[in-house]
């Protein structure tokens, strides 16, 4: 086929672009789908089920057919519809969802096997034999699943996600929209205006009335420019609204770059945002559903309305020679701009008996399309009148069972539709969907322009009198006001398969047969047939499927009822939602204040929650991560090593009642813990289990410092603000959290005191002046404030020294110059794990929400001298009970490894869940005991020092035997720490 006249794409611009390895052109202004129309192009795809030949069906975004695969690489996009795709230079597309050439597909055998792929035959046929189901069914359920393909490679395309916010959004630039547009904008109101398509016009593009005896694109483009010129006015182009979310919000994707080949340097692909709209104009159109007959789904069988898209619009027709098949007068109009387009028209089949032809064309008026012949695109079809058929040849068909208004938006807070009976159509509820959306235009029904220029106008201004925003009423152009005349049809009884759904190929015997199965209500249809649940999400089959259900069950379509819509609206590419969080940007990574000079040293980092901690320091000649940990962990027990931790949390407590408060969310006593002292301390969960550990130092009388695990800095800090707020007001205590304001390192190691000695300014820090458990605010490297905390948890000599935040790096850096001659050596989590692992500390492993301060050694912790949170849970008789201890084991085969995660029997006995006796937390090798060590909880372990038990690690099929000894593999009498 060739070009038509007029049109609105730029003929003096030539685009070159490919399908499925052939070169074809176009102009700007096309989309794929009218510049392959415009080459005779009329296959383009397979439905998904039977693998039938399919063919443009639409020309918008409820296009089920014409899904294929864009761009090449990396940049492989898989089913994107032609029909929205726009045209650029370079483009190449390919079908998909074939095996061999599209014309040819292998696969097209499910189509002559399809009396046994009948609705919901998945549910019957692999249901057995069972043994089948994981070697046969599902690989092959795998195999076949899904349509277009992806590359497999990273996206190499960015994106971005914003916010923004309005009085009025408007959704859909056509006659209502922008009269809707117009109004708020002109009144002052801060508006945005957002359209899918990358024109605005909407329905006008696609017609050949006039406004105000010019071409309706004149005022659309008029329009436009004052929009533009508005300063409160924001037009958003090729942007879909695709979902209503709570208070105003509403989802919207802007396709920045997708018209072109590759986005230009610096510019995203795609931007995601957040509108939040005081007041929304929903003015989205509507969609023309067609009418089900026999082998209606040939490629050459579409909408009618698309044919008048494609023709006015793109200047492009499917076949020389077409006929229309309509129930209502928007049909004929078809017709009539066909006709003035140039293109023959066989004929209009209405099925209305008393129809009037409207134009030079033969009318078969009271008659039907019953079948349609042409393997690969239609060819004929068969017309039949009171009972006589008669073969008419035409190259294209187009199908208008009238317009069902696009209400997916006004449903998405489950706002049911109501149905109208003179539009035989759903349209929005007064009341159930989103608070302060209105609905204007052919979505709310009216569907004439001049009817949905007063509708959109109308319903802005009301919309800005809810804002207390006057408007007036802008003058409107006069445009055709023809009321809409139609006779329900809503399928063609036949002997052959009549579609319903052309993705997922449902038919009209596939609705019967769900009725006949009991499969009746609207919820049960969609599932036990796949209607709607494909890409288009049943935009043009829903109603037309509920129409045939409610003729099998006698009901009113009203009485059959709708399914829910959900948002999106359309599909949004998972990258989007994303953001661009993608690879190293994937979350906020927040960064130690050493992270800059342990790089720089080439550690190597991990993450840990949000944080990226050094996990080792690898030296030249070190060829494992063993060799580098071992080093650093033999290196801070033979001398000294410093650590960053920083992301411990922490939260500073301040008021006269703060020891009061703290007594109250510890398990054990903190009010009476003396000033320049610092305690270990043990919070419970409500329900009495353990559920973080810390310290608790306190700097002045009415000054405390809280550490937190890493993992629980956040969740433990909301829990303190919530006592404080709303259990105990009357108690005068503040909380700040401090964890970004203060770098803090553990320097540990019998070396520990002489490097500090160096950086402190005049501080005693002998065993007298500031014993074990001691802390203290001073001054460093020459008047640099700093809090000095005597902890450990590596079983050394140790301490912790805070300064802030800015000054870490530097402290890091000077910590190991000045130590350099006492062996000063950097650790990270690794070591850090293992020394606390050889000392028996617990750490997160062990406080994994399942365990209690019995289990952890740590039961005297739970004071009866005051309540706290937990403490009465804490002593049910079941966790009192509680045999289950941590104890540490040791392989009795020096070469063995533990496992954590391993689970722990008896020796000789069975291993199931009955005869389970504990678990592993935590498991390393210890270069201390020079083999594998780990921590346990055993049933019983007190009292099983040295005996043997095994280790079952399933999973890799291991079975190791272990000794149980003391968790403190390390100086268990506790001397180092003291000296």
């Amino acid at each position: 086929m060739t070009r038509l006249s007029g049109g609105l794409i730029d003929r003096s611009k030539a685009l070159s672009f490919s399908f499925d390895g052939k070169s074809y052109t176009g102009h700007p202004g096309d989309t794929l789908a009218s510049a392959l129309m415009a080459n005779g192009v009329r296959l383009v795809g397979r439905s998904f089920k039977y693998h039938r030949p399919r063919g443009v069906f639409s020309a918008g975004s409820e296009e089920p057919n014409a899904l294929v695969e864009l761009r090449e690489g990396a940049r492989q996009e898989p089913n994107t519809r032609a029909t929205v795709a726009e045209l650029y230079d370079g483009l190449v597309a390919r079908s998909q969802n074939h095996r061999g050439p599209l014309s040819c597909d292998l696969l097209a055998v499910n189509d002559l096997l399809s009396p046994f792929f009948a609705a919901g035959f998945y549910y019957k046929t692999f249901m057995w034999p069972k043994a089948f189901w994981e070697k046969l069914y599902e690989p092959m359920i795998r195999k076949a699943a899904g349509l277009g393909s992806l590359s497999m490679q990273p996206d190499p395309d960015s994106y971005d996600k914003g916010f923004l916010h309005c009085d009025v959004l408007v959704i859909g630039a056509g006659a209502a929209g922008l009269a809707a547009a117009l109004t708020a904008g002109r009144a002052g109101a801060k508006v945005i205006l957002a359209d899918e398509d990358f024109r605005l016009g909407g329905r006008l593009l696609s017609e050949s009335h006039t406004l105000a005896d010019a071409p309706a694109t004149d005022w659309v483009a008029r329009t436009e420019a004052e929009l533009a010129a508005l300063p409160n006015v924001r037009i958003m182009p090729r942007t879909t609204v695709w979902g209503a979310f709570d208070h105003g919000i509403y989802g919207a994707v802007e396709r920045v770059s997708d018209h072109l080949k590759a986005p230009i340097a610096g510019q995203v692909r795609q931007t995601l945002w957040r509108i939040s709209a005081r007041r929304i104009v929903l003015a989205a159109g509507a969609t023309e559903r067609h009418i089900p007959f026999s082998n209606n789904d040939r490629p050459g069988i579409m909408l009618a309305g698309a044919l008048r898209a494609y023709a006015n619009r793109y200047a492009a027709a499917p076949a020389d020679r077409i006929a229309i098949f309509t129930n209502n007068d928007d049909g004929h109009r078809t017709a009539i701009d066909l006709l003035a387009k140039g293109v023959e028209v066989a004929g209009v089949i209405d099925s209305r008996p008393g129809a009037k032809a409207l134009g030079a064309y033969p009318l078969f008026a009271g008659a039907t399309v019953s079948d349609s012949r042409g393997r690969l695109g239609l060819k004929r079809i068969a017309v039949t009148r009171e009972g006589t058929t008669t073969w008419i040849e035409a190259g294209a068909l187009g199908v208008s069972g009238g317009w069902n208004p696009n209400l997916h938006l006004a449903s998405h807070h489950r706002g049911r539709p109501v149905w109208n009976e003179a539009l035989q159509a759903f349209v929005a509820a007064p009341q159930g969907g989103p608070p302060g959306l209105a609905v204007a235009g052919a979505a709310a029904g009216e569907g004439s322009t001049a009817a949905a220029l007063a509708s959109g106008a109308r319903v802005a201004m009301a919309a800005l009198a809810d804002l207390g925003i006057s408007a007036t009423q802008p003058d409107l152009p006069a445009a055709e006001d023809g009321a809409q005349a139609l006779t329900p049809l809503w399928h063609v009884p036949g002997k052959g398969r009549a579609w319903v759904d052309f993705q997922n190929d449902v038919t009209v015997k596939d609705i019967k047969l769900a009725h006949q199965e009991n499969m009746r209500p609207v919820e049960h249809l969609k599932r036990w047939t796949t209607l709607g649940m494909a890409t288009d999400q049943g935009k043009t089959a829903n109603v037309t499927a509920l129409a045939v259900m409610a003729e099998m069950t006698g009901k009113t379509i009203p009485e059959t009822g709708t399914t829910i819509f959900r948002p999106p609206y359309t599909g949004v590419a998972l990258s989007v939602l994303g953001g661009g969080d993608t690879g190293p940007t994937f979350r906020p990574r927040r960064l130690t204040p050493s992270h800059h000079w342990a790089a720089s040293q080439g550690a190597v980092f991990v993450e840990v929650g949000q944080w990226m901690r050094a996990q080792y320091f690898p030296r030249p000649g070190e060829t494992t991560w063993r060799e580098t940990v071992d080093r650093e962990v033999t290196a801070t027990r033979k001398g000294v090593g410093i650590c960053d931790v920083t992301t411990l949390g922490k939260v500073d407590v301040q008021g006269r009642d703060a020891g009061e408060f703290l007594n109250r969310v510890y398990a054990n006593m903190m009010g009476t813990l003396k000033v320049g002292m610092v305690r270990y301390g043990l919070m419970l969960r409500e329900d009495g289990f353990a559920w973080d550990d810390g310290t608790c130092a306190r700097l002045s009388d009415d000054h405390y410092v809280v550490t937190t695990t890493t993992a629980h800095a956040g969740t433990i800090f909301r829990h303190m603000e919530f006592c404080r707020q709303c259990l105990w007001p009357d108690l005068e205590v503040q909380l700040i959290s401090t964890t970004d304001a203060w770098a803090q390192f553990s320097v540990a190691g019998p070396k520990a005191r002489a490097l500090l000695e160096r950086v402190v300014d005049g501080f005693d820090l002998s065993n007298e002046a500031f014993p074990f458990m001691a802390c203290s605010e001073l001054t460093i490297c020459g008047g640099l404030r700093a809090r000095l905390f005597r902890i450990s948890f590596s079983g050394e000599l140790a301490y912790e020294i805070a300064v802030p935040a800015r000054y870490g790096d530097a402290l890091m850096a000077k910590l190991v110059e000045v130590g350099a001659d006492l062996g000063a050596t950097p650790y990270g989590t690794e070591a850090l794990g293992v020394l606390r692992i050889e000392k028996g500390h617990p750490a997160g492993n062990e406080l994994n929400g399942q365990t209690t301060a019995q289990m952890l050694g740590l039961g005297k912790f739970v004071s009866s001298k005051k309540d706290s949170i937990g403490a009465v849970l804490s002593r049910r008789e079941a966790l009192v009970e509680e045999t289950r201890i941590l104890v540490g084991l040791q392989p009795v085969d020096p070469a063995d490894k533990v496992v954590a995660g391993s689970h722990l029997f008896r020796d000789g006995e069975a291993q199931d869940t009955w005869s389970d006796q504990g678990w592993i937390t935590s498991a390393c090798h210890s270069p201390h005991v020079g083999c594998s060590i780990g921590l346990g909880f055993l049933a019983d372990g007190a009292r099983r020092l040295g005996e043997v038990v095994i280790a079952a690690n399933p999973l890799e099929g291991q079975h190791v035997r272990l000794r149980v000894v003391s968790p403190h593999f390390v100086d268990p009498e506790g001397g180092r720490v003291r000296v």
